[in-house]
């Protein structure tokens, strides 16, 4: 059995947008969507039938903060960790395509006289640039005479013993900057600060921890929000703080979904494990035309920006154009 079109008038389908598809279509549904062009259901998901247009979306991925270092006695005092990887950008979306949203967590604090802290783990949007995680801050023992920042987004604080210091860990080119290097002193001296996204961390002075590097602000959403603060060293006497962007203070973790470091660890009384950083976020702003609800997984809240929605993730998901 054959279906004939009259050749002068053609078929019309139903027309819809992103947010009024059907909610409930049968396998092999089809019609016009106004922001994408004639899509079918598959039994799954909506496929466009024709050639998949692309928009310009904007980004700002940040990833997880390096964790502070560790004190193994209390006349030590550990360093900072590096603030998390800090991205933004541009891109081309291609509608249909789903994108795998990261969020890094952010790194574990170093155990007492062990190790550094650890760096934070990645973050990223598929087929663009990954943030790398922030370098861990340096742990301090008797038996450590200046243990170096682990290089990451922005370096971790470095650590001295007394006359013997080392320099703080590199950050990435265009995602941070460099921790400072621990005091120098007869005896004893404060660590370094973690970088942050927007400035590097302070050196360490006699009994002082050095301050986190700032963070980098973003208006993505409307509303200015700084992210990527690096985490203050720890001094004997004087604590180094935590930098603009949910930098961690002495003993203090990076804030959640801010991608800070962690502080160094320092006690008056005991040895201690430093603290944690700050795990990453990740936010996407698209037209609103092409914002569905039913096109993102995960953890994330939205909010809208003029013509844009503005999707932020504070867990890993997805996003279908």
């Amino acid at each position: 059995m054959s279906i004939i079109f009259d050749g002068s008038n053609g078929e019309k389908f139903p027309n819809w947008s992103p947010a009024t598809r059907p909610a409930s279509p049968n396998t092999g549904e089809m019609g016009w969507n106004t922001a994408i062009g004639l899509e079918v259901w598959n039994g799954t998901q909506w496929n466009p039938l024709t050639v998949a247009p692309t928009y310009t979306a904007t980004y700002v991925i940040v990833a997880g903060g390096g964790g502070g270092g560790g004190a193994s006695t209390s006349t030590y005092a550990a360093a900072g960790g590096g603030a998390g990887g800090y991205l933004t950008g541009t891109t081309s979306l291609s509608t249909g395509t789903t994108y795998t949203v990261t969020v890094g967590s952010g790194g574990g604090g170093g155990a007492p006289g062990a190790a550094n802290g650890t760096n934070g783990n990645t973050s990223s949007i598929t087929g663009l640039t990954t943030a790398v995680g922030g370098g861990g801050g340096a742990n301090t023992g008797p038996a450590v005479t200046g243990n170096a920042g682990l290089p990451g987004g922005s370096g971790g604080g470095g650590r001295s013993t007394g006359p013997t210091t080392q320099s703080g860990g590199s950050g990435t080119p265009g995602q941070g900057n460099n921790g400072g290097g621990g005091g120098t002193a007869p005896v004893i001296a404060g660590s370094g600060g973690g970088g942050g996204a927007g400035a590097v961390g302070t050196t360490g002075a006699t009994n002082t921890g050095g301050p986190g590097g700032a963070g980098l602000a973003t208006s993505i959403t409307g509303t200015p929000v700084t992210y990527a603060g690096g985490g203050g060293g720890g001094g004997n006497t004087t604590a180094g703080t935590g930098g603009t962007g949910g930098g961690g203070g002495q003993n203090t973790a990076g804030t959640t979904n801010t991608g800070g470091g962690g502080g160094g660890y320092q006690s008056p009384s005991a040895a201690g494990t430093g603290a944690s950083g700050g795990s990453g976020v990740v936010l996407l702003s698209v037209p609103t035309t092409y914002y569905s609800s039913g096109n993102v997984t995960g953890t994330f809240t939205t909010s809208v920006n003029g013509s844009n929605t503005v999707i932020t993730w504070t867990a890993s998901g997805t996003y279908t154009a």
